[in-house]
């Protein structure tokens, strides 16, 4: 009797530990098969998030400088509208609030979501060298708007939108030169753009190259105002307290920086566009309307109404197209009666 259920016990202990293993053996697949799903669904989730959709689109990402003046904001309101406008865009917008580290990265972000083309409005001009070729590599083509950069390698972008911005600073100085003639004695005061922008530095250089040989024309004073117009009211007081009554012409590197110096100069006592004459570039409602009321003089047009044409490049260099190195825009000048003509026909 012993014996027998000696053999017993021990046959009861054998079949519990084929039973154990056997628990474990099946445990240990279901979660490998649960780590295996897990992975699958997490890869196909990315694909999903992904901006590069299977649906057709070309997906754009564009990263703007910020709404720091008008027309910056009609120039993100042009692009905005024609990406909705167009059936096969998808536009991915990011406002950098005129940080270049938010560009730098607002663009990593683009190529994570492996957009088609970037379209950068460049804060500065400088120090894109590094993400911009990380885009390159990445065989995501990149286009310049209304601003352009400084770089070695020219392959970094695919072609510039935007006007001649040396181009616009000398018009707007052949507008004075012309008022006032080339012998007469000219003191100028200059509302520069942001330090560092392609915007600032070439409209300086082109009117200061229409000037030089003109010896009457001087520029007394040279500060940013930071294409705002509250900067540019801020600078105008401070040129306004030193210089006063010494100052005969604005010439401010955009619409709004000018609109600002006009209250200042209005503040000290003086009546703009008449005891000052002001010269500025944009092209925006608010200095036509300056203009039709005498207060301003003159005003360059540089268009900010690129979101049709980027639409167009964009699909072109998807669809393995080539595109011209330099699109430039078309500017005018608005002056006096045919700023006030033009004013009913302004869209921004």
């Amino acid at each position: 009797m012993k014996k027998l259920l000696a053999l017993l016990l021990t046959a009861v202990m054998v079949a519990g530990l084929f039973t154990a293993c056997a628990k474990e053996e099946a445990t240990g697949t279901t979660t490998d098969t649960a780590t295996t799903d897990s992975a699958t669904t997490a890869d196909d989730t990315a694909t999903t998030d992904s901006a590069s959709t299977d649906d057709g689109k070309i997906v754009i990402g564009f990263s703007q400088i910020g709404a720091e003046s008008g027309w910056r904001t009609a120039e993100t309101d042009s692009v905005i509208a024609a990406a909705d406008a167009d059936p096969n865009i998808e536009l991915i917008f990011s406002d950098a609030q005129q940080k270049q580290e938010n560009q730098i990265k607002a663009i990593r972000n683009f190529i994570a979501q492996e957009v088609d083309v970037i379209a950068l409005a460049p804060v500065v001009e400088s120090g894109w060298e590094t993400v911009l070729g990380e885009a390159k590599e990445a065989g995501i083509p990149v286009v310049l708007l209304d601003r352009g950069i400084v770089t070695e390698d020219e392959s970094l972008y695919v072609t510039f939108m935007g006007s001649d911005f040396i181009v616009e600073g000398e018009l707007a100085a052949q507008y004075i030169i012309d008022k006032f003639g080339e012998d007469a004695e000219v003191n100028i005061v200059e509302l520069q753009g942001t330090v560092g922008a392609s915007a600032a530095t070439d409209r300086m250089t082109g009117f200061a190259s229409a000037i030089a040989g003109l010896s009457g024309y001087e520029i007394i004073k040279s500060q940013t105002g930071d294409f705002t117009r509250s900067k540019g009211k801020e600078v105008m007081e401070a040129f306004l307290k030193s210089d006063g009554e010494m100052i005969d012409v604005v010439y401010a590197h955009n619409d709004d920086m000018a609109l600002g110096a006009i209250q200042a100069i209005e503040e000290y006592g003086l009546v703009p566009g008449v005891d000052i004459i002001i010269v500025s570039i944009d092209g925006v409602v608010g200095a036509f309307e300056a203009i039709a009321d005498g207060k301003m003089n003159c005003t360059v047009e540089c268009t900010p109404l690129l979101g049709p044409g980027l639409m167009e490049v964009a699909q072109t260099l998807v669809d393995g197209g080539t595109v011209e190195r330099w699109i430039k825009s078309n500017d005018r000048v608005f002056a006096d009666e045919a700023a006030v003509e033009e004013l009913p026909n302004r869209v921004y």
